[in-house]
């Protein structure tokens, strides 16, 4: 099912009289390649749960495979590591933590007495960029960690397989730590603070998601949000950080978010920042969540357009292709005629 939203209706955080002017002035045939061509491509990926394409404020295209709609939770996985940065963010403009480069001993006293002296050096930028030095949670080592007795110490307690601050080694136990700080600094868990210095501020409300033994919020993973509340999130990283004329997140935050600070050891064309990956498409350079099975928040700033996406979660993206069919539809049925169109 793809639905056409007229220009009468605005995303919230840019529903300004200027912009809906800009708006009500766009040919209506600027959008009509884009969701002809889009509902063709987006049913030929099975794996495929939803797509919704916003370009200059305006909701233009949404795609739900069958018994899905734009009110029901995904679970944007490792997507949810984008959402925790964020959270950092806002808590480092609010005093709560000093800044990147403070060490998490300061929240985690017992690396005092690990044997390994370096782990004292790993600071709250380390966990964002997952340049910890720790050796990864996920992967083959994520079920023994979800199921050791406290996530926290189990992470702590990995060897450093590299200098803190050198090399990235994806871990979703980084994100995790990051959650934990978030708890004990802002005095309220992690879901608490999301509620009110996040999506309240938006005009959402959070889901609960899992929680490890000790009561923390999952900080990395299995968070829930409709297509809808991610179409927001993208949105307001889009607009640097405001949203119902307030400013949310720092702007500054947001910038520094999506500067490349280090590389997939997997694919050196994919960037990694603050909580959210950087990649050149064909078309434009995306700064996005992304979540394990294919759960994606795309901004393309230059292009005024965010893309979002969620899909099984039941198999890897690489299954079938799922990534790659799904990067091409969106370069070729998205990407290009909003190019044209800008350009225009």
């Amino acid at each position: 099912m793809l639905v056409l939203v007229t220009l009468g209706i605005s995303m919230t955080a840019v529903g300004t009289p200027a912009f809906q002017q800009q708006a009500a002035a766009e040919p209506a045939a600027v959008k009509r390649p884009i969701i002809a061509d889009l509902r063709t491509a987006a049913s030929e990926l099975p794996q495929l749960r939803s797509l919704l394409v916003s370009w200059r404020g305006e909701l233009i295209a949404e795609h739900y495979a069958a018994g899905v709609g734009a009110s029901r939770l995904a679970n944007i996985k490792s997507a949810s590591k984008s959402i925790i940065s964020t959270l950092v963010g806002i808590a480092i403009q609010r005093g709560l933590i000093k800044s990147i480069d403070e060490p998490i001993k300061t929240y985690f006293p017992e690396l005092a007495k690990d044997a390994d002296r370096r782990k004292q050096e790993i600071t709250i930028e380390d966990l964002l960029t997952m340049r910890s030095g720790l050796a990864s949670t996920s992967g083959r080592n994520y079920g023994a960690w979800v199921q050791s007795g406290n996530w926290v110490r189990a992470v702590l307690a990995k060897p450093l397989v590299s200098e803190p601050g050198s090399d990235m080694e994806y871990s979703t136990g980084s994100s995790h730590l990051l959650s934990a700080i978030l708890t004990r600094v802002a005095g309220m868990s992690t879901w608490q603070f999301a509620q009110e210095a996040l999506a309240r501020p938006m005009g959402l409300s959070l889901a609960r998601w899992p929680q490890d033994p000790q009561g923390i919020y999952f900080g990395g993973n299995e968070m829930l949000l409709t297509p809808k509340q991610m179409l927001a999130i993208g949105e307001l990283y889009l607009r640097r950080g405001q949203a119902n004329g307030r400013q949310i997140v720092p702007a500054s935050w947001v910038d520094d978010s999506c500067v490349p600070r280090t590389t997939s050891a997997y694919d050196s064309d994919r960037r990694y920042g603050y909580g959210w990956w950087i990649q050149t498409f064909d078309g434009g350079t995306a700064c996005f969540a992304w979540g394990y099975g294919g759960q994606y928040i795309f901004v393309f700033r230059e292009l005024d357009l965010v893309v979002t996406a969620t899909s099984s979660t039941a198999v890897s993206e690489e299954r079938r292709g799922h990534r790659r069919r799904l990067f091409d539809l969106i370069e070729q049925h998205v990407l290009a005629p909003v190019s044209r169109a800008s350009a225009g």
